[in-house]
């Protein structure tokens, strides 16, 4: 049964603690102050390798917890008496795929029973193992409300009739990929495709993306998924995204308004002015 935003539970208000199951990037740094300033108390499960250390100064715990350990990180969480849990980070899926990811028990189990090995099959999974341990995952969305993009562009710098063109070109492929499980992110230019993102993640998706158009005008844009199940997987766009649209050429950043979160918003901004970069939110391509 495909899961629905309807599914993510409510967020308590009774002063109980939050859990943080954190992976790399910085969201988890997000979700945590927004945790923090609802008045809850915050528990980080922090995935080892991925993420950074600095999230134990806004934790109240803080368990570093290896990859691949699915047993101990349950046993971590009901230790804690943590009943919620919100989830946040990148993890790579090409992890499943590297030696030194050595998998317990729980996890080999957990694994042999997926019908494949899509992003959602595997995430609803993991839900429900925590489901069955009592534990409830709260949307990303209820910590960073304020995170996510509103429409317009919000750069000096506005984009050309053309690439508004290629917004509009590449917002319905970009929906159809996430429709199909393999990505949220499209490079366009011209109305012809450079790249569309799978299991490398986003930013090696742009930087191959804008190779392809010579390292000039690239546009790329991410949407979130139609069903998107705002427990896992939300999109989010942030200075690490325009570091490798420099790298890339490319010249817009195109997201889903109200369904993108960008992260250090102000801070984006600020640095896609000036690199020249128009960032826009989108909302009326259908």
């Amino acid at each position: 049964m495909s899961a629905s935003t309807s599914e993510a539970a409510p967020v308590v208000s009774d002063g109980r603690m939050i859990g943080l199951i954190a992976g790399s990037g910085e969201l988890p740094f997000a979700v945590a102050a927004g945790v923090r300033a609802g008045g809850f108390g915050l528990v980080v499960f922090a995935l080892k390798g991925l993420a950074e250390d600095g999230l134990a100064a806004l934790a109240d715990q803080y368990q570093p917890v290896e990859v691949g350990k699915l047993g101990k990180l349950i046993t971590a969480i009901k230790k804690s008496g943590v009943q919620q849990v919100v989830l946040a980070g990148k993890v790579s899926k090409t992890l499943l795929y590297k030696m030194n990811i050595v998998p317990d028990v729980r996890a080999v189990k957990f694994l042999f029973s997926l019908k494949d090995r899509k992003d959602d099959t595997i995430m609803e999974a993991f839900l429900g193992e925590l489901e069955t341990e009592g534990v409830s995952v709260v949307a990303t969305t209820a910590f960073t409300q304020s995170l996510l993009a509103p429409s317009g562009c919000f750069t000096k710098r506005t984009l050309s009739k053309g690439e508004l063109k290629d917004v509009r070109f590449g917002a319905g492929l970009a929906r159809e990929i996430g429709r199909l499980d393999i990505g949220q992110t499209v490079v366009v230019k011209n109305r012809a495709v450079m790249a569309v993102e799978a299991i490398e993640g986003t930013d090696e998706a742009i930087k191959r993306g804008g190779a392809l158009a010579n390292k000039k005008g690239a546009v790329v844009v991410k949407t979130a998924k139609p069903n998107q199940d705002l427990r896992f997987d939300v999109p989010v766009v942030g200075i690490e995204t325009l570091k490798s649209m420099k790298a890339a050429g490319a010249s817009v950043l195109a997201v889903e308004a109200g369904r993108v979160i960008i992260v250090d918003k102000e801070d984006v901004i600020k640095m896609a002015d000036s690199l020249g970069i128009s960032v826009m939110g989108f909302d009326d391509f259908k």
